[in-house]
Formats: C-alpha cells, structure tokens, sequence
C-alpha cells in the first residue's frame, strides 16, 4: 500500500479522507499498540484518527501498525535455537557430542568416549544431519513461556510518527523529492520511487533530475505506460532506460539480457537517441565505452527499419566500428600517457564533474610546472560541477596528507577492496589550498537560512549521504562512515533470514578486534561463548524463517566488535525471500524475549552481492561505545563461509574504514556558522520558527519551522 510506503519512509502517517465520526478507542488503542513496538503517536496524529468514524479509523490505525512492525522487524517471529538463550546455552564441544551420542544410539543407550571417537575418526559425521541440530525444538509460543515480560527502561526506544497531509499530496512531494534528489539512490529507494513513478506519472515533475539512474527508473515507468520521456540528453540515457526495462543494471556495472520491445517502444528509444545525436554529434563519443551492449541493443531495436531517424543509426554505426569517434576521455588519456598533463587537464575541462575525479591523479603525475595549470583548471571547474562531487573531492584530499594503512574502494554493489596505498601523499600546502578552494564554493552554494538552525548534537557525526549506494533500506540506517553513541549495558544482534525455494544457511558471528586490529576472538556456531558473549545456536534450515541472536556486554574485551553475518549454505542475500540484520540495546536486568521491538535501535535489510555481510562495527572510545555503519559485503566462497576463514580480510577493511575520514553533517553546520544564527538542541522548545537538523525532530517545534530528519539529509547537499 501506498501508505504503509509513505509512513516507513518519511515516519509521517498520510491523513485519511474517510467518513467522520468518533474514532476515539481506536485512536487510544493505538497508542498502546505503538508504545508495544517503541513508537508513539503526535498528539495530531491521535486527534485525527479520533475525528474518524470507526470503519477508517481502524483501517488507518491498522496500516500505521503494520508499517512499523514492518521497519523495526516485528513482522516476523524470532525463535531462537537455545529456548533459554542467553541463559542456559550449553559449551559448543559438549552440544556437539550430545548430539552424536543421540546419533549413534537413538534406542535410549548411552555411547562411550571410544564409540564416539571411532565414529569421527571414521569419516562418516556431518554435523547438519545429527538429530535435532540446526532445527527448533519448540515453537515461538513455547520460547515467548519460557520468558518473563520485558522490564523497560528509560533508555528505551521511543521514535514518533506524525500527521501528514492527504497519501495524493504525501505521494507527490515524496516522488518530487526522490526523483529531483542530487545524490544516486540505494535498491530500497529506488524501489519506491519506481511505485512512486506509476502512482505520480501524471502529475507534477521535478524541474530537473541530475541523477541519470533516476531519470532510467521514471522514464522505465514512462515508456511502458506511453508517456514522453524526460531528461533524455545524451546516448547512455538511453542505454540506461533499455537496460532498467530489461530489469538488468541501469548503472551499467553489469551486462544486461536486452527483453524484446514492442513496436511504440522501440520508436520511442529510437527517436530519443535521433534527437540527442542530432542536437549534439559529439556525445557520439560516448557510445565507444558501451559499444558492446549498443549492438545488442541494436539487436532488439532494429534501426535499419526505421530511416526516419538516421541520427540513430549513427550510434550503432559507431559501436560496429564502421564510424570512428574519439571522446574525451581517450583525447585526455592519449595525452596523459605522452606525460602532457597539463594539456589533459584543459582537454578534461569541458567535462568538469570529470576533471573534479581526475584531480589526484593529474595532481601527482603533474610537474612542479605543470601543477599550477592542473590547479587553475580545477579552480575553473568548480563552479560548473555539482554540489555532490564537491564533498567527494573535499572528502577525498582531507585523506590525502598521508598514506592510508590500506587503500579500501567500495563499489556500488558495496563489494570492498582493499590493497595497499602505493600513491605519495599531496604536499600539505596543495591539500590546504584546494580545500579553501572548495570550501569557499561550497559555502557560496548553501542557502542562506531563512530562520535560526538548532542542530541535534547526534546528527554531526552522520556522514554526509553523498550516495545511497553507500546504505541499506532500513530503519534508522546511517550512511557508511555515520558514527552514533551506543548506550545501554548489553548489545544484541539479531540476523533474521526466509529462504525461498532451497535449504539455506545463514550463520551470524562476532569477531572481536584489539585497538591494533588483531583478532582478540570470536563467538559463531563454532563457538557459542567468549568472554561474556554468547551466541543462540545454530540454525541450519530457513524455510519458515529463522533468527539467530548474539548477547554483547559492552565489558567485554576488544577494541572493536564486528558482527558478521555468513552464507554457509543456500541462497545468496538477493535470492532469499527476506533477509536483515540489525541490534539492541539492553540493561542486564530487562529480561525479555530474545527479541523485543522496544530496544531495537536499528534494523536493515541484507541486500547485497558477496557471501560474507559487514553491516557494521562498534567501536570503544574514550567517550563510551559507538556504532559505525560498514555496510559492506566480502565475496567469500561459494559455500562455507566462517568467520575464522575471513578474520584477516574483514579486519583490513574494518581498520580502512576507521581511518578514513569522513565528511559529516558538522562540516556544513561550521559552514553555516560563518553566515547564519546556529545553536545546539539542548531539549528545550525555541520561542520562534526555526530550521531543525537532526536524527529525529521533537515534536511541538513552533509553527513555520522546517525539520531536516534521516529522510531529507539529502537535500542539504548543495546542488
């Protein structure tokens, strides 16, 4: 539903149309309701459910609680293995011969230590198939019996939901902003924008959608349904759109199988390819990149047939080879390896965003000469590039002053590689003069406010989403890089996986780190318990879903805990029917079932190519424990994977990730301060309107003020 949509995303509860009426019981009923899962009503929210009638009055407050089931992970049961657990789990070796003694005599006999011996040395044991092992032995009543009710506590999660307007308006200003958002989205949003897409086709478009991934998922939408395209201004738009209705990668990282096109489509691809060529021979150039997935493209669209449109067939002529085109990359590369770096600079001028990503690499293989004309052209281009590739490039020098212990890239599928840092770091005084370059441009872009800003303290650490290919869909899911406080005395992680059509087998583990990042340990299923962590056991089959939980102390030793999450066996994490990760927060005395809604503080999905998920990293500080979003995916091995075959590999990227610096959202407040009133949230309500930053917006602000929360830190990016 499209309101189930809305309220998970912006936390704002479309308002209904239905029938008046007095829906108070159920207004107060679903305050209960919400409190039970950690959420709470506006007292808005309530007074308009109570103007209901009763028939809409349910149905909304049905859809309110269902939605935020859905975002913490309350919509499914989590069974743990261990009924007790975190008490009463058994030492792993000792759960392991209980059950081969179960195995080797099943009539009531007890087996000796020799028996049991002979029977490993054989050969013949496998684990997963001894009696009982990896399958529930009680039902999820029978472990909610075995628990006492969860004490709360004042730490406890309670985040708000609003009153929006109508779900028409709330479903037109959330496309506006998806679709117009300066930065690329991650899978869930673009999911959502897609059903947005169908929802809003003809309504109000945004006055311009600067990300090309965006522009393939609205105008998907649109040629489908036989509406004009839009925003279509160069070849690989048009690649892009062929391959996202081909349900294939319209980032173009991989291949795409080309669907067959009915007749309106291929005209319509046809003809967008024939204006941008017609208007622009030049962006012929960019087809020779491509010229692969243009002949199969070609393939399918059949230009020969269609002589109205000869601007087209250019393009298919190009990736044939029959028509020569050199673009600018290859210009400013040919004179990159002649050692003419300054002429490559001015040949990469006319693309500034390009320039902007080159800068490092000209800026080392330039000439104490030649170095002032790569400056003077990065200077020049500054104030054509976009607001996005700024911050990367201030990202970036920011770590150029020395060289990183391991040189980590993250792909858009989150896939990390790590190798060693062979570049010579940038002279200090270089690194100086482009970050006041660029600092200056930044600031020149960011609006001037129109009220006083109250920033939330916890909001400055969140790193600046520069990408959505950097995160998960969630709840309270940060960018890679966001640090944020951990309180409580105990972490608990939880992974929860359904298997579609295959026995598959997900294996949760914690590898504890020194401040050195050498192993200081590791509780998985080969090792249910370690200096006070404790795993739930072992769950080995997911066809009606299963969890399995991990109990932290924050007393334990190490410097950094990293939770895990393994594919043993089975279907990857784009192949189940649902899979996610997430973490709680308790006291030791709260009791509970392994799982309450109340103490999760996190939850996100498990969407990713690799075998091996890092979702995050909690770090020890002087200040107390922090949790760090990795959302990162190693590629593993097909089958097997454990946490004590992947230690080396998840430790470098974990120490690469900590050491890089990050751009976060005080770096635009320090900017702001320069020309605008700022003051802190210090948890009591302004007299005036004021524009409030942070995680969540407290409620009763002054009418007129304006609320940048998780969902709109995006449109704080200059453009």
């Amino acid at each position: 539903m499209l309101e189930k949509l809305i309220i998970q995303k912006t936390l704002r509860v479309p308002a209904s149309t239905g029938a008046a009426g007095d829906g108070t019981p159920v207004a107060r009923q679903l305050d209960a309701a919400l409190l039970g899962v950690g959420f709470s009503a506006s007292r808005a929210l309530l007074e308009h459910i109570g103007t209901l009638a009763p028939a809409p009055a349910t149905d909304l407050a049905a859809t309110v609680v269902s939605a935020v089931r859905e975002l913490v992970g309350d919509h499914v049961q989590h069974n743990a293995y261990f009924i007790g657990f975190p008490d009463e789990v058994p030492d792993t070796i000792e759960f392991w011969t209980d059950r081969l003694r179960a195995a080797v005599f099943t009539d009531g006999g007890a087996a000796t230590d020799e028996q049991l011996r002979g029977v490993v040395l054989s050969g013949g044991v496998n684990l997963l198939d001894l009696p009982a092992y990896g399958a529930y032995q009680h039902t999820y009543a029978e472990l909610l019996a075995a628990h006492d009710d969860l004490i709360t506590a004042a730490g406890d999660r309670v985040t708000l939901l609003r009153l929006g307007d109508t779900a028409d308006v709330e479903a037109a200003r959330l496309y506006l902003t998806l679709a117009g958002s300066s930065t690329p989205h991650g899978e869930a949003d673009l999911a959502i924008l897609s059903e947005l897409a169908v929802a809003c086709v003809d309504g109000a478009q945004p006055a311009e959608i600067p990300v090309r991934e965006n522009r393939a998922v609205l105008n998907g939408i649109r040629l489908v349904l036989g509406r004009p395209l839009v925003g279509v201004d160069t070849t690989t738009d048009v690649l892009r759109l062929a391959c996202q209705v081909s349900g294939g990668d319209a980032s173009l990282v991989t291949p795409t199988r080309f669907r067959a096109f009915r007749r309106p489509e291929r005209r319509m691809l046809l003809a967008a390819l024939d204006r941008v060529v017609g208007g622009s021979p030049d962006k012929l150039g960019d087809v020779v990149r491509y010229a692969e997935r243009w002949k199969r493209l070609g393939e399918r669209l059949h230009p020969h047939e269609y002589d109205q449109w000869p601007h087209a067939r250019e393009v298919f002529a190009v990736a044939r080879g029959e028509r020569r085109v050199r673009n600018l990359a290859g210009r400013a590369e040919a004179a990159i390896r002649v050692g003419a770096i300054g002429p490559a600079a001015s040949v990469l001028s006319a693309a500034p965003g390009l320039l902007l990503r080159s800068a490092d690499r000209l800026l080392r293989l330039a000439s104490a000469a030649e170095r002032t004309a790569v400056v003077e052209a990065v200077t020049g281009a500054l104030g054509s590039a976009s607001g996005r590739v700024l911050l990367s490039l201030r990202e970036h020098v920011d770590n150029r002053l020395t060289p990183a212990s391991a040189r980590m890239y993250a792909s858009r599928s989150r896939n990390a590689w790590v190798g060693p840092d062979d570049r010579p770091p940038l002279p200090a005084g270089l690194v100086a003069e482009l970050s006041l370059l660029l600092d200056a441009e930044i600031s020149a872009r960011l609006p001037t406010p129109e009220r006083p800003l109250v920033v939330d303290p916890e909001v400055l650490d969140v790193a600046l989403p520069l990408s959505g290919k950097a995160t998960e869909g969630g709840f309270a899911v940060l960018p890679r890089g966001s640090r944020a406080s951990v309180s409580g005395e105990l972490l608990r992680f939880f992974t929860y996986w359904r298997q579609t059509s295959r026995r598959t087998d997900y294996d949760l583990s914690v590898l504890l780190l020194d401040d050195a990042f050498h192993s200081a340990g590791q509780v998985s299923w080969t090792n249910y318990q370690h200096d006070g962590v404790v795993h739930s056991g072992d769950v080995t089959d997911a066809a009606n879903g299963a969890t399995e939980f991990i109990d932290v102390p924050l007393t334990a030793h190490g410097h950094y805990v990293v939770p895990q999450v393994n594919i043993y066996a089975g279907e990857s994490f784009d192949e189940v029917a649902e899979s996610m990760f997430g973490y709680q927060t308790r006291t030791r005395d709260q009791l509970g079932a392994p799982f309450d809604a109340r103490t999760v503080r996190a939850r996100s999905h498990l969407r990713g190519e690799g075998r091996v998920a890092l979702p995050m990293v909690f770090a020890r500080s002087e200040h107390g424990w922090q949790a760090v979003w990795l959302h990162l995916y190693l590629r593993g091995t097909p089958s097997f994977n454990r946490v004590e075959e992947n230690t080396f590999t998840t430790a470098d990227r974990v120490r690469a990730l900590m050491e890089r610096r990050y751009l976060t959202v005080s770096y635009l407040v320090d900017r702001w301060r320069t020309r605008a009133e700022v003051t802190t949230w210090n948890g009591r309500l302004p007299d005036g309107p004021v524009t409030f930053i942070g995680i969540e917006a407290p409620d009763n602000l002054p009418e007129g003020s304006e609320t940048y929360t998780l969902d709109r830190l995006t449109e704080l990016i200059p453009e």
